[in-house]
């Protein structure tokens, strides 16, 4: 009995202890009170270091003081903050009964509300105040601001009183739930404010913006097409000139138009090993080139400022667009405080903002046999913003998944087993890679009508491959038991894989359907957008028979 009792009273203890760290996040917060956190503080080259939140790591904080009384709801203009990209809410504030609800941060920079976004976790408390749970930016300089929201005092409300004891918030503000606080409204909540394409919420109002290449119409709200170099410079970045029928956008030298045939960027090659940058130094005169994460600065040549970094490096932001991955960075250009080395005495602009995009397709075939082929090695593609992220169908020599085949091909036996997988060249946070088919032929054509699909529809349609699981969600593991195709000239095996690349938070991804096989066969082909397949072929995997 005084054993049974014992059991259960640690059994109780233990219960307790793990019910004590559930805690109400209104009750337990880190205070923000720094002043240059408010979005009444302005920063210039002249008054010190931009701030940035990189000490920040999903803990659950509170504005008070002198750095204001929540986040803002409404795009805050650059060097606002204590910081060049300052990050405010975009949406409106919860309501206590809400309880914890998710809601986009975005930071702006170069005109851009929301040039990098993230999400935020935001609580209403019973007590009037709001509490967030904020996680680190990727790059700097950014900071979570805070702001003085006007305060609809009773003893002052004479004439704006709907009744007794109310008070009536200003046009573009609604009252809070400490029933003192006018908090604004997020007009592009609803029906995106009436905006045919962007809306963009501000203090007490709202504003709509256009793509490249066309402009307001004059209700403000509906997006036209741009006619003439009269009209917004004809929506180019640079020049404009007037040509038979009609105008273009051209750009100075060294830079080159992109798709849109409006904006002017410099060449970008995207490897999949690295991004490299080379930014003539006529147009950099007298300026230090940045990327996103200033630890990152271009080196000058003479002739050209040079940077190159990767897609895990300088604050690299890496999202899935339709077809694509797609990695962005911005490249800054700030006055240098002393001449440099190459003869920069002047400068010619007080300010550079170079956007760095490139473009990855999502979806890639790969094959392998098992003899590595260095002469097929991964294709790069080439050019101002396009590459190739690249996979590689490996053979590995045991379960271990560490050690590949590479100078010598395998000869397996049909009792062995053969281990292989999907690797990535670059393994990038924030993605996963689904193997959607994955079969097997007797030659190295992948449209051998002879094969065997070892993984279907996203299914494993041989019973006996097993998969082993990876921390690393673009990497894939399987084994199978070796096995040959029937004839006595078919001793050699050539795997073909196809794999998918999707943004890991995307729940409505292919990627995050897994396992979905075809109830009926479609009569219209598969639609893959713009996808394109690329196909790496290597050598034989030798069966020995003996």
């Amino acid at each position: 009995m005084l054993s049974l009792l014992l059991l259960s009273l640690a059994l109780s203890a233990e219960v307790q202890t793990s019910f004590s760290f559930v805690v109400d996040p209104c009750s337990a917060y880190i205070s923000l009170n720094e002043p240059w956190r408010n979005t009444e503080h302005h920063i210039n080259t002249s008054n010190g270091t931009p701030m940035c939140d990189n000490n920040m790591d999903g803990e659950w904080y509170r504005f008070i003081g002198m750095a204001g009384d929540a986040m803002p709801t409404f795009c805050i203009q650059e060097n606002l903050c204590g910081t060049h990209a300052p990050i405010w809410l975009n949406g409106s504030h919860p309501m206590p009964s809400d309880g914890i609800v998710s809601i986009q941060a975005c930071a702006s920079f170069n005109d851009n509300c929301c040039l990098w976004s993230t999400t935020v976790d935001v609580k209403a408390c019973p007590k009037g105040y709001y509490v967030y749970r904020l996680p680190k930016p990727s790059v700097c300089f950014h900071v979570y601001c805070g702001h003085f929201y006007d305060i609809c005092d009773i003893a002052e409300c004479e004439g704006h009183c709907t009744g007794g004891d109310e008070c009536q918030c200003a046009a573009g503000t609604i009252l809070g739930p400490d029933s003192q606080t006018c908090l604004d409204i997020n007009e592009c909540e609803v029906d995106n404010g009436g905006c045919s394409e962007t809306c963009v919420n501000l203090q007490g109002s709202f504003r709509c913006e256009c793509g490249i290449g066309r402009s307001l119409g004059t209700n403000a709200a509906t997006c036209e097409d741009i006619e003439g170099c009269h009209n917004n410079n004809g929506g180019c970045s640079h020049n404009c000139v007037l040509v038979d029928g009609g105008y273009q956008c051209e750009c100075p030298r060294g830079l080159m138009l992109s798709e849109d045939n409006h904006t002017c960027q410099v060449p970008v090659q995207c490897k999949s090993e690295s991004i490299e940058v080379a930014v003539p130094k006529d147009l950099v005169g007298g300026l230090d080139l940045y990327l996103l994460n200033a630890s990152c600065k271009a080196l000058s040549n003479g002739t050209h400022a040079n940077i190159n970094f990767n897609l895990k490096s300088c604050g690299t932001a890496i999202e899935v667009v339709g077809d694509k991955i797609i990695a962005r960075n911005t490249l800054t250009g700030i006055p240098k405080q002393t001449p440099g080395s190459n003869g920069d005495f002047i400068v010619r602009t007080s300010k550079l903002v170079i956007p760095v995009t490139c473009e990855f397709p999502r979806q890639y075939t790969v094959s392998e046999g098992y003899v590595p082929n260095p002469a097929n090695s991964p294709l790069q593609i080439m050019g101002r913003n396009h590459g190739l992220f690249p996979f590689a169908l490996e053979i590995f020599k045991s379960k271990a998944f560490d050690e590949t085949y590479k100078e010598t091909p395998p000869i397996l036996k049909l009792r062995d087993s053969l281990y292989f997988g999907i690797e990535p060249l670059m393994h990038v946070d924030g993605l996963e890679a689904l193997v959607e088919n994955c079969f097997a032929t007797p030659s190295a054509k992948a449209d051998d009508i002879m094969r065997h699909y070892l993984i279907k529809d996203g299914c494993i349609n041989d019973d006996t491959v097993k998969q082993e699981t990876s921390v690393d969600h673009l990497v894939k593991h399987f084994y199978v038991p070796v096995f040959k195709f029937v004839g006595k000239d078919n001793k050699k095996v050539y795997l073909h894989c196809r794999v998918l690349v999707c943004g890991a938070q995307d729940t409505q991804s292919r990627c995050s359907q897994g396992c979905r096989r075809r109830m009926r066969r479609s009569t219209k082909p598969e639609d893959t957008g713009h996808m394109r397949d690329h196909l790496l072929t290597g050598g034989p995997i030798v069966i020995d028979t003996e």
